[in-house]
Protein backbone atom coordinates (compact mmCIF):
# COMPACT_ATOMS: atom_id res chain seq x y z
CA UNK A 1 0.00 0.00 0.00
CA UNK A 2 0.99 3.72 -0.55
CA UNK A 3 1.37 5.49 1.86
CA UNK A 4 0.48 9.12 1.38
CA UNK A 5 2.89 12.20 3.34
CA UNK A 6 0.32 14.98 4.67
CA UNK A 7 0.61 18.14 3.08
CA UNK A 8 -0.33 19.94 6.05
CA UNK A 9 -2.36 19.65 9.53
CA UNK A 10 -5.42 21.35 11.14
CA UNK A 11 -5.56 21.78 14.37
CA UNK A 12 -9.01 21.25 15.86
CA UNK A 13 -10.83 23.60 18.10
CA UNK A 14 -9.42 21.30 21.47
CA UNK A 15 -5.86 22.05 20.07
CA UNK A 16 -5.77 18.17 18.44
CA UNK A 17 -3.35 17.93 15.09
CA UNK A 18 -4.85 16.31 12.48
CA UNK A 19 -2.76 15.43 9.52
CA UNK A 20 -4.37 16.18 6.50
CA UNK A 21 -3.69 14.46 2.80
CA UNK A 22 -4.49 15.86 -1.03
CA UNK A 23 -4.46 14.18 -4.29
CA UNK A 24 -5.53 16.74 -6.46
CA UNK A 25 -5.91 16.77 -10.33
CA UNK A 26 -3.44 18.64 -12.60
CA UNK A 27 -3.39 22.55 -12.71
CA UNK A 28 -5.94 23.39 -14.81
CA UNK A 29 -8.39 20.40 -14.70
CA UNK A 30 -10.97 21.43 -12.40
CA UNK A 31 -12.56 18.78 -10.34
CA UNK A 32 -16.20 17.10 -10.52
CA UNK A 33 -16.76 17.38 -7.02
CA UNK A 34 -13.94 16.72 -4.19
CA UNK A 35 -14.31 13.21 -2.21
CA UNK A 36 -13.20 13.49 1.25
CA UNK A 37 -12.16 10.02 2.73
CA UNK A 38 -12.99 8.83 6.28
CA UNK A 39 -10.78 5.67 7.26
CA UNK A 40 -11.58 2.80 9.56
CA UNK A 41 -10.49 1.79 13.11
CA UNK A 42 -6.75 1.03 13.18
CA UNK A 43 -5.88 2.39 10.08
CA UNK A 44 -5.29 5.58 8.11
CA UNK A 45 -5.28 7.71 5.28
CA UNK A 46 -2.47 6.50 3.29
CA UNK A 47 -4.10 3.16 3.08
CA UNK A 48 -6.43 5.23 0.46
CA UNK A 49 -3.55 6.09 -1.92
CA UNK A 50 -5.08 3.80 -4.79
CA UNK A 51 -8.56 4.37 -4.12
CA UNK A 52 -7.65 8.18 -4.76
CA UNK A 53 -5.88 7.45 -7.78
CA UNK A 54 -9.00 5.70 -9.40
CA UNK A 55 -10.77 8.87 -8.47
CA UNK A 56 -8.05 11.15 -9.73
CA UNK A 57 -8.70 9.33 -12.93
CA UNK A 58 -12.65 9.68 -13.07
CA UNK A 59 -12.03 13.36 -12.42
CA UNK A 60 -12.23 13.82 -8.58
CA UNK A 61 -10.25 15.80 -6.15
CA UNK A 62 -9.46 13.95 -3.39
CA UNK A 63 -8.95 15.02 0.43
CA UNK A 64 -8.58 12.38 3.44
CA UNK A 65 -6.91 12.66 7.15
CA UNK A 66 -5.88 10.42 9.56
CA UNK A 67 -8.91 10.21 12.15
CA UNK A 68 -7.69 11.40 16.10
CA UNK A 69 -5.81 8.95 17.78
CA UNK A 70 -4.65 7.32 14.16
CA UNK A 71 -2.23 7.56 12.08
CA UNK A 72 -0.02 10.51 12.07
CA UNK A 73 -2.52 12.79 14.10
CA UNK A 74 -2.60 13.30 17.51
CA UNK A 75 -4.48 11.86 20.61
CA UNK A 76 -3.85 8.53 22.55
CA UNK A 77 -4.24 5.15 20.14
CA UNK A 78 -7.89 4.61 19.27
CA UNK A 79 -9.06 7.28 21.74
CA UNK A 80 -11.76 10.06 22.08
CA UNK A 81 -12.56 12.29 24.62
CA UNK A 82 -16.00 12.08 23.83
CA UNK A 83 -18.31 9.66 22.08
CA UNK A 84 -19.18 12.44 19.16
CA UNK A 85 -15.64 13.80 19.12
CA UNK A 86 -14.74 12.25 15.86
CA UNK A 87 -17.78 13.87 14.22
CA UNK A 88 -16.49 17.43 15.67
CA UNK A 89 -13.20 16.94 14.08
CA UNK A 90 -15.35 15.57 10.39
CA UNK A 91 -17.07 19.23 10.83
CA UNK A 92 -13.72 21.10 11.12
CA UNK A 93 -11.74 19.20 8.71
CA UNK A 94 -15.39 19.74 5.75
CA UNK A 95 -15.15 23.26 6.97
CA UNK A 96 -11.82 23.65 5.91
CA UNK A 97 -12.22 21.93 3.04
CA UNK A 98 -14.60 23.76 1.62
CA UNK A 99 -12.35 27.26 2.36
CA UNK A 100 -10.81 26.96 -1.24
CA UNK A 101 -13.91 26.05 -3.40
CA UNK A 102 -16.92 26.43 -1.30
CA UNK A 103 -18.98 25.51 -4.16
CA UNK A 104 -17.57 22.73 -5.54
CA UNK A 105 -19.57 19.81 -4.34
CA UNK A 106 -18.40 17.42 -1.88
CA UNK A 107 -18.86 13.21 -1.11
CA UNK A 108 -18.36 12.18 2.04
CA UNK A 109 -17.04 8.18 1.51
CA UNK A 110 -15.98 6.46 4.75
CA UNK A 111 -15.21 2.93 5.66
CA UNK A 112 -16.08 1.14 8.62
CA UNK A 113 -15.53 3.12 11.14
CA UNK A 114 -15.27 5.76 9.40
CA UNK A 115 -18.29 5.16 7.42
CA UNK A 116 -20.15 5.07 11.28
CA UNK A 117 -18.50 8.22 11.55
CA UNK A 118 -19.83 10.03 8.10
CA UNK A 119 -23.31 7.94 8.05
CA UNK A 120 -24.13 9.92 11.82
CA UNK A 121 -22.71 13.00 10.39
CA UNK A 122 -24.82 13.19 7.52
CA UNK A 123 -27.92 12.01 9.98
CA UNK A 124 -27.49 14.72 12.15
CA UNK A 125 -26.91 17.38 9.87
CA UNK A 126 -23.97 18.46 10.83
CA UNK A 127 -22.69 20.10 7.60
CA UNK A 128 -24.14 19.74 3.98
CA UNK A 129 -22.64 17.77 1.61
CA UNK A 130 -23.66 16.82 -1.93
CA UNK A 131 -23.37 12.75 -1.62
CA UNK A 132 -22.28 9.65 0.89
CA UNK A 133 -20.32 6.98 -0.05
CA UNK A 134 -20.60 3.84 2.58
CA UNK A 135 -18.02 0.72 2.30
CA UNK A 136 -18.82 -1.90 4.80
CA UNK A 137 -19.91 0.49 7.76
CA UNK A 138 -19.75 -0.31 11.00
CA UNK A 139 -23.45 0.57 11.51
CA UNK A 140 -23.36 -2.88 13.43
CA UNK A 141 -20.13 -3.30 15.32
CA UNK A 142 -21.82 -6.95 16.33
CA UNK A 143 -21.50 -6.82 19.88
CA UNK A 144 -23.05 -8.91 22.69
CA UNK A 145 -25.46 -7.15 25.06
CA UNK A 146 -22.62 -8.11 27.75
CA UNK A 147 -20.29 -6.00 26.60
CA UNK A 148 -22.94 -2.89 25.80
CA UNK A 149 -23.56 -3.23 29.33
CA UNK A 150 -20.12 -2.84 30.21
CA UNK A 151 -19.56 0.39 27.60
CA UNK A 152 -22.83 1.77 29.88
CA UNK A 153 -20.93 1.38 33.24
CA UNK A 154 -16.87 1.93 32.22
CA UNK A 155 -17.27 5.72 31.56
CA UNK A 156 -18.02 5.74 35.00
CA UNK A 157 -14.79 4.19 36.70
CA UNK A 158 -12.22 4.04 33.60
CA UNK A 159 -12.92 6.64 31.32
CA UNK A 160 -9.37 6.52 29.80
CA UNK A 161 -9.27 2.23 29.49
CA UNK A 162 -8.02 1.24 25.91
CA UNK A 163 -8.14 -2.11 25.02
CA UNK A 164 -7.56 -4.09 21.73
CA UNK A 165 -9.87 -3.43 19.32
CA UNK A 166 -9.77 -7.66 18.37
CA UNK A 167 -10.27 -7.12 14.85
CA UNK A 168 -9.31 -10.62 12.94
CA UNK A 169 -6.82 -9.31 10.20
CA UNK A 170 -7.66 -12.43 8.54
CA UNK A 171 -10.95 -11.42 7.49
CA UNK A 172 -9.98 -8.10 6.17
CA UNK A 173 -9.61 -8.84 2.56
CA UNK A 174 -9.63 -12.43 0.28
CA UNK A 175 -6.29 -10.82 -0.96
CA UNK A 176 -3.50 -12.55 0.42
CA UNK A 177 -1.33 -9.75 0.43
CA UNK A 178 -3.75 -7.63 2.17
CA UNK A 179 -3.25 -8.84 6.10
CA UNK A 180 0.56 -9.39 5.70
CA UNK A 181 0.25 -5.40 4.55
CA UNK A 182 -1.17 -4.39 6.98
CA UNK A 183 0.65 -5.66 10.01
CA UNK A 184 3.44 -4.63 8.88
CA UNK A 185 2.29 -1.26 8.67
CA UNK A 186 4.08 1.17 11.38
CA UNK A 187 1.12 3.35 11.63
CA UNK A 188 -1.75 0.74 12.16
CA UNK A 189 -2.68 -0.11 15.65
CA UNK A 190 -5.21 -2.36 17.77
CA UNK A 191 -6.54 0.00 20.69
CA UNK A 192 -9.81 1.19 20.88
CA UNK A 193 -10.93 3.40 23.75
CA UNK A 194 -14.42 3.60 26.35
CA UNK A 195 -15.46 6.49 24.24
CA UNK A 196 -15.22 5.58 20.91
CA UNK A 197 -16.71 1.83 21.70
CA UNK A 198 -19.65 3.98 23.06
CA UNK A 199 -20.39 5.59 19.90
CA UNK A 200 -20.10 2.65 17.44
CA UNK A 201 -22.58 0.81 20.32
CA UNK A 202 -25.09 3.63 20.42
CA UNK A 203 -24.37 5.72 17.26
CA UNK A 204 -24.85 2.92 14.98
CA UNK A 205 -28.50 2.16 15.75
CA UNK A 206 -29.11 5.91 16.03
CA UNK A 207 -27.87 5.78 12.44
CA UNK A 208 -30.55 2.89 11.46
CA UNK A 209 -33.39 5.05 13.44
CA UNK A 210 -32.81 7.72 11.27
CA UNK A 211 -32.60 5.73 7.45
CA UNK A 212 -36.06 5.89 6.78
CA UNK A 213 -36.06 10.09 6.75
CA UNK A 214 -32.73 9.93 4.83
CA UNK A 215 -32.45 12.51 2.34
CA UNK A 216 -28.74 12.63 1.15
CA UNK A 217 -27.44 11.00 -2.30
CA UNK A 218 -26.15 7.56 -1.11
CA UNK A 219 -23.94 4.83 -2.43
CA UNK A 220 -23.96 1.66 0.08
CA UNK A 221 -21.61 -1.25 -0.49
CA UNK A 222 -20.94 -3.36 1.66
CA UNK A 223 -19.47 -6.87 2.04
CA UNK A 224 -21.76 -10.32 2.45
CA UNK A 225 -19.15 -12.14 4.08
CA UNK A 226 -18.11 -9.04 6.73
CA UNK A 227 -16.65 -10.66 9.73
CA UNK A 228 -15.34 -7.36 11.47
CA UNK A 229 -18.62 -5.76 10.99
CA UNK A 230 -22.02 -7.14 10.97
CA UNK A 231 -23.29 -7.09 7.24
CA UNK A 232 -27.01 -7.04 8.95
CA UNK A 233 -26.52 -3.35 10.33
CA UNK A 234 -26.15 -2.37 6.10
CA UNK A 235 -28.99 -4.86 5.26
CA UNK A 236 -31.38 -3.25 7.72
CA UNK A 237 -29.93 0.43 6.78
CA UNK A 238 -30.72 -0.27 2.97
CA UNK A 239 -34.07 -2.05 4.13
CA UNK A 240 -35.16 1.45 5.90
CA UNK A 241 -33.83 4.11 3.55
CA UNK A 242 -35.76 5.07 0.53
CA UNK A 243 -34.56 3.16 -2.93
CA UNK A 244 -34.54 6.83 -4.67
CA UNK A 245 -31.85 8.01 -2.16
CA UNK A 246 -29.48 4.91 -1.36
CA UNK A 247 -28.48 3.10 -3.93
CA UNK A 248 -26.98 -0.49 -2.24
CA UNK A 249 -24.61 -2.48 -4.01
CA UNK A 250 -24.03 -5.77 -1.76
CA UNK A 251 -21.03 -8.13 -2.97
CA UNK A 252 -22.08 -11.58 -0.98
CA UNK A 253 -18.78 -13.60 -1.22
CA UNK A 254 -16.62 -10.63 -0.25
CA UNK A 255 -14.45 -9.76 3.61
CA UNK A 256 -14.09 -6.59 4.77
CA UNK A 257 -12.23 -4.10 3.12
CA UNK A 258 -14.47 -3.64 -0.21
CA UNK A 259 -11.85 -1.82 -2.40
CA UNK A 260 -9.25 -4.72 -1.71
CA UNK A 261 -10.66 -7.56 -2.41
CA UNK A 262 -9.60 -9.53 -5.30
CA UNK A 263 -12.83 -8.48 -7.56
CA UNK A 264 -12.29 -4.93 -6.28
CA UNK A 265 -12.97 -4.05 -10.28
CA UNK A 266 -16.34 -4.90 -9.36
CA UNK A 267 -16.55 -2.52 -6.42
CA UNK A 268 -15.09 0.34 -8.60
CA UNK A 269 -17.35 0.21 -11.35
CA UNK A 270 -19.97 0.64 -8.91
CA UNK A 271 -18.47 3.58 -7.30
CA UNK A 272 -17.59 4.96 -10.67
CA UNK A 273 -21.18 4.84 -12.04
CA UNK A 274 -22.85 6.13 -9.19
CA UNK A 275 -20.18 9.34 -8.81
CA UNK A 276 -20.95 9.63 -12.87
CA UNK A 277 -24.63 9.27 -12.26
CA UNK A 278 -24.69 12.34 -9.68
CA UNK A 279 -23.06 14.73 -11.92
Amino acid sequence: MNRATPGHHLTTADGTRLALFDWPLPPGQPPRARVLIVHGLGEHAGRYAELAAELNAWGHAVRAYDQRGHGQSGGARGAAPQPHTLLHDLAEVLDHTRTSEPDRPVVLLGHSLGGAVAARFVSLGLRPVNGLVLSSPALDPGMSGFQRWLLAWLPKVAPQLRVGNGLKLRYLSRNPAVAPAYRRDPLVHNRIGVALARFLAEDGEATLAAAPGWVVPTLLLYAGADRLVNPDGSRRFAAAAPPKVVTTAAFEAMYHEVFHEPERAQVLARLRDWLNAQA
